[in-house]
């Protein structure tokens, strides 16, 4: 594993030790993080919160804190401090307080807290067991709903104690539905009454503008296979008595209440299963009735920010190829109007008041998130915040642009993001990084390139790489046909995409043919594990949280309905198309080294995956290395461990490009 087996031709890199060394994996660890934006209602604030990564003896987290930012700009200041996270700001509708969930507490929980706008202490408003998961103020400012999930701590710490503590597989803890009073009851705690006790988990909720009923979303089980179960009920807001609204099969959630309070919207797939969702607006009588669907957004899975305060639309946000845009849906039925205005970038934490004012998150591939301010009235936002200006200082950001190119098959344009090295030279011949998202339905976007993270696109491009994130059929941000257009088909004609998008860039003479390599996560760790069986044209490949055998994986993730909506039946129905289709069927083909990264608390691809991969490759003697990461899941959360998958990665792949002048591997 740790012989160099390949050196790369002369590729011309001498103009990279002219370029300071502005970008490393360890330094991109600094950039820092901002989301949860929420306008006050007089729009003259937005609340967000900025999160740094904590590397040192004791911690490896991201400490989050809330920060408020006045709508001119002029004032911005932290409002939570400590070592305990603060997140989920919200403004009350009567504009008094701001409102955040924490575990600065004894118990060590996520608990809810206000702090008085007017000054003070912020005060802590329940001591839920278990913790809140979700909150939402009634817009009379009297109470706040939240979600907390229905266990006996104590029952199961002493079966704990008792050595009885054994796990049925899919006995979930579900969400139920409660409300706390800002009014103190005569011993002075702020009262909390449950609304559901139902067998089922309650997902997203809103009140009616009069604060008398709620509307929420609920499924059969927090279970993320169940979520064809979800429907949508209503219930008075001081008694459980709950009402059915929405029963259909598929996914009916996220209902809004229009201003007047006669309407509910609400997105759903009206009755069509698949995991590649075609997502619409419907809308229908608060009363109950027969719904209506609205008219269709381009990609057909968007988020729904909001009733606009005329009560004549419904504000979404919804990518669209490698950016994001915010669309009014008019509820006469009439076609959707795209009022965003930028060419680039994405929007993040939209929030909309009731006069239309419009906070949000904005960054772009060259231009770190920040804080804007807008209206319906006038989308071209302005920028409230710098808040990583310390970290850009004396940076320079390796430009990424769009490009497209046809697919083998010609039926569709493929479009990718390509970022260039630092210090790049017209007429030179660079290596490059082929980067493939998960999903499959994914989308590469124009976020910011100089974040942290197990893929530092800044860092690669300052070592003198190319990097190509390729959006092939099955992304997400092109419309329902496209995302849907790999069924039956992983690792085939969504491979071709990718590898004629490597061909176009060595075509269009940037790219050295002999230095490539490749790497991907979760579904893109899939189509790592295909291309080692198909191709020897990468010199080293990194697959992360890959999924190598869709049989064993269908049989221990917790998503089992999620192949067989993509193959059109269980591997027992069809076991020729699993086996086509899985690396591991075809792994005696794979010569290429191969690094293996895996989180041992991943439950939607299980680490088993990983093994198989790794066992293989030492058999066949092809050089792999398997790094396993505790308590880590699905998308890795600790900061120590994000810069090592990031260092090593880089380190493996210019090990194998013959870059680290022949320098052992990482342990």
């Amino acid at each position: 594993m740790k012989k160099l087996l390949w050196i790369a031709p002369a590729i011309v890199l001498a103009p990279l030790f002219l370029v300071a060394q502005q970008w490393t994996p360890a330094e991109m660890m600094q950039c820092k993080r901002v989301g949860d934006a929420d306008i006050s209602p007089d729009g003259q604030r937005i609340a967000y919160t900025v999160s740094t990564a904590r590397m040192d003896d004791k911690n490896s987290d991201f400490l989050s804190h809330i920060w408020v930012v006045s709508a001119d700009g002029k004032s911005n200041l932290q409002f939570t401090f400590g070592d305990k996270s603060c997140n989920n700001p919200q403004f009350s509708p009567d504009g008094q307080f701001l409102s955040f969930t924490s575990a600065r507490g004894d118990d060590g929980k996520n608990q809810l807290y206000i702090l008085r706008l007017a000054g003070g202490e912020a005060e802590q408003l329940t001591t839920a067991e278990n913790g809140v998961r979700t909150y939402r103020w009634a817009p009379d400012s009297k109470r706040i709903a939240f979600t907390m999930t229905d266990t006996l701590p104590a029952a199961e710490a002493k079966a704990r104690k008792q050595k009885q503590d054994w796990d049925v597989v899919d006995d979930y803890q579900k969400a139920q539905l409660f409300t706390v009073s800002l009014t103190k009851n005569d011993k002075g705690n702020y009262p909390i009454q449950r609304l559901t006790d139902a067998d089922f988990h309650v997902m997203g909720y809103d009140w009616s503008p009069d604060s008398k009923t709620i509307v929420f979303a609920h499924q059969d089980a927090p279970w993320v296979d169940t979520w064809p179960t979800m429907d949508i009920s209503t219930m008075p807001a001081d008694s459980g008595a709950i009402v059915p609204l929405v029963v259909n099969p598929g996914l009916d959630g996220s209902p809004r209440f229009s201003p007047d309070g006669k309407w509910i919207a609400y997105e759903s797939a009206n009755g069509d299963i698949n995991w590649a969702q075609k997502i619409r607006v419907n809308v229908i009588a608060a009363a109950g009735g027969k719904p209506r669907t609205l008219a269709g957004s381009p990609d057909e899975r968007f988020d729904i920010i909001g009733w606009t305060p005329d009560g004549k639309n419904v504000l979404l946000e919804e990518p669209f190829h490698t950016t994001s845009q915010l669309y009014t849906l008019p509820v006469d039925g009439s076609a959707i109007k795209k009022i965003s205005t930028n060419a680039t970038g994405v929007f993040g934490s939209v929030s909309m008041n009731g006069k239309g004012d419009i906070g949000y998150v904005f960054q772009t591939a060259e231009m770190p998130p920040d804080v804007y301010i807008a209206s319906l009235g006038n989308m071209r936002g302005r920028k409230l915040t710098d808040i990583n200006a310390d970290y850009m200082e004396g940076k320079t950001v390796a430009k990424t642009e769009v490009i497209s190119w046809k697919s083998k098959d010609g039926k569709f344009t493929i479009e990718g993001l390509l970022t260039y090295p630092h210090g790049y030279v017209a007429g030179q011949k660079y290596p490059m990084l082929l980067n493939v998202h998960g999903g499959p339905a994914g989308v590469y976007s124009q976020g910011f390139t100089g974040q942290g993270s197990v893929y530092p696109v800044q860092a690669y491009a300052q070592e003198g790489y190319f990097v190509l994130r390729a959006n092939p059929r099955g992304s997400s941000g092109y419309g329902t046909e496209f995302r849907r257009a790999n069924y039956r088909d992983w690792g085939y004609n969504d491979y071709d995409d990718l590898m004629a998008g490597v061909d176009k860039v060595i075509a269009d003479g940037l790219v050295h043919p002999d230095s490539l390599v490749e790497t991907g996560w979760s579904y893109g760790g899939y189509m790592t594990s295909m291309i080692i069986t198909k191709t020897d044209r990468f010199k080293a490949v990194m697959a992360g949280a890959a999924v190598t055998n869709l049989m064993s994986f269908n049989g221990t993730a917790d998503i089992p309905s999620f192949l067989p909506s993509y193959f059109g039946g269980e591997f027992w129905d069809d076991p020729e198309v699993y086996a086509k289709h899985s690396a591991m069927f075809h792994i005696k083909n794979a010569k290429t080294p191969t690094l293996i990264v895996h989180g041992m608390a991943d439950d939607r691809v299980p680490v088993e995956q990983g093994y198989q991969l790794h066992r293989a490759l030492q058999r066949l003697g092809v050089p792999t290395q398997m790094v396993t990461y505790p308590r880590q899941p699905h998308g890795f959360r600790e900061p120590k461990f994000i810069l090592d998958v990031a260092e090593r990665t880089l380190g493996w792949f210019n090990h194998y490009l013959g870059k680290d002048g022949g320098k052992e591997l990482k342990p």
